[in-house]
């Protein structure tokens, strides 16, 4: 009886250590996924209007910084660069401010799994970082042919063909290989949005629903 209790004891241990050595393999995969999908991916270059640290890409050299983080995918985003962009970018090509875009992705749920939110924003990288003033342009190109929530959105080669017809060719080969695919999610952990477009004007966040606020950046822009 004592052999036969000292054989069950060892089998018990055994099965709890090769628990344990499952339970270890599986917090190693989900870790590593968890880093997979909080990875910021490639790191973009650098340029006199690209700051890939911050992910803004910046006009104008005013005192006064209003910066929007915007995404391609939304609406509300699209009306606002309607209503305001023209302003906006005026303001900065008369030195009365500093105007800088930062492409996010948000609303990647919207688009039936393509993530059509983070390649836009990659693609409106790519253009930053090799033909920064086609920017604007091709930022207008997307807002113009924005898809509808829930649909499959725009194709990766369509993204592309845009920066082809805005004279942005550099960018061609970047957007095709969605190299900075998940650059614009990371930003906006990092920056902390969850809502788009959101504004600030010297670092603070704006409630454009505030009185207040609104009238500080309608003031800058007017």
């Amino acid at each position: 009886m004592a052999a036969a209790k000292s054989n069950t004891n060892w089998f018990v241990i055994g099965v709890s250590a090769a628990v344990v050595v499952v339970l270890a393999v599986l917090a190693i995969v989900v870790v590593n996924l968890n880093n997979q999908a909080t990875s910021p991916g490639a790191t973009p270059k650098a340029n006199d209007t690209f700051n890939s640290e911050t992910g803004a890409v910046s006009f104008g050299d005013g005192e006064d910084e209003v910066s929007i983080f915007v995404d391609f995918q939304c609406p509300v985003c699209k009306n606002f660069e309607e209503q305001y962009g023209e302003a906006l970018e005026t303001a900065a090509s008369e030195g009365r401010i500093t105007l800088s875009y930062h492409p996010i992705a948000i609303l990647d749920r919207y688009s039936q799994g393509t993530e059509f939110s983070s390649r836009s924003a990659g693609a409106a990288v790519c253009v930053a970082e090799s033909n920064p003033d086609l920017y604007l342009d091709y930022a207008q190109t997307l807002f113009d042919n924005q898809p509808a929530e829930n649909t499959s959105g725009l194709t990766t080669q369509q993204l592309a063909d845009f920066a082809t017809q805005v004279g942005a060719d550099d960018a061609v080969s970047c957007i095709t290989d969605e190299t900075y695919r998940k650059f614009g999610k990371a930003q906006a952990q990092k920056n902390e949005v969850n809502g788009t477009p959101t504004v600030e004007v010297n670092g603070k966040r704006l409630d454009l629903q505030d009185a207040a606020d609104f009238k500080t950046f309608t003031d800058l822009i007017s």
